[in-house]
C-alpha cells in the first residue's frame, strides 16, 4: 500500500474493488486480530510487575499505539474513498482501472493498471493515477504518445492497448 501522503502531494480518492476490499481486510485484522492478541499480551506483561524494565510491557504498548495509528487512517480513509467499478463511456480512452499496455522507444512492452493511491503497486504493475505516468495516460487513445518526465531523464511511450477486462 501507499504511505500516506505529505507535502501537499495531490492523493485521488478514487480504489478498485479489489482495493478497497484489501484496506478493509487489513482493517478488520488489525482490529479483531491483532489488537486482541497484543492487548492480552500487555495485560500479561503488565501483571509480573515493574513496567518500566519490562521489555514485553514496553513493547506491546508500543505496538498497540502503532496498530491504534494505522486502524484511525484506515477509518478516515475507507470513509473517503469512492470505489469504481463500472467501466467508462468511453472505453478506447485510459481512465482510472484501465490496464493499459505501453511501447518504450525500443520497442519493449509494459503493462501498468491505473489505480488510486492506496492500492499502488509497481511491482504487480498497478501505478497511481497521480504519478507521473498514471497522470500522463488518463484520457489518452491507442497510438497516442505520452511523454513521462522522470528524475533520471523522460521517456516517450506509445499506448498499443487498452482494456477494462478486469472490471466487473
Amino acid at each position: 500500500m501507499a504511505a500516506s501522503a505529505g507535502g501537499g502531494e495531490r492523493r485521488s480518492n478514487y480504489i478498485t474493488p479489489e482495493g478497497m476490499q484489501r484496506l478493509q481486510d487489513e482493517y478488520d485484522h488489525l482490529w479483531k486480530v491483532e489488537r486482541p492478541k497484543v492487548t492480552e499480551a500487555v495485560a500479561v506483561a503488565a501483571a509480573l510487575g515493574d513496567r518500566s524494565e519490562n521489555a514485553d510491557y514496553i513493547y506491546g504498548k508500543r505496538r498497540l499505539r502503532e496498530i491504534d495509528s494505522r486502524v484511525r487512517y484506515l477509518q478516515r480513509r475507507i470513509d473517503q474513498l469512492q470505489v469504481v467499478d463500472t467501466v467508462p463511456e468511453n472505453p478506447d480512452r485510459v481512465f482510472f482501472g484501465a490496464w493499459v499496455t505501453l511501447e518504450d522507444e525500443e520497442g519493449a512492452e509494459l503493462r501498468y493498471r491505473i489505480v488510486g493511491p492506496d492500492e499502488s503497486d509497481a511491482a504487480k504493475g498497478c501505478i497511481s493515477m497521480d504519478s507521473p505516468v498514471g497522470r500522463a495516460l488518463l484520457g489518452k487513445e491507442v497510438d497516442d504518445e505520452v511523454k513521462v518526465v522522470r528524475p533520471r531523464g523522460s521517456v516517450r511511450y506509445s499506448i498499443s492497448e487498452i482494456s477494462y477486462s478486469e472490471i466487473s
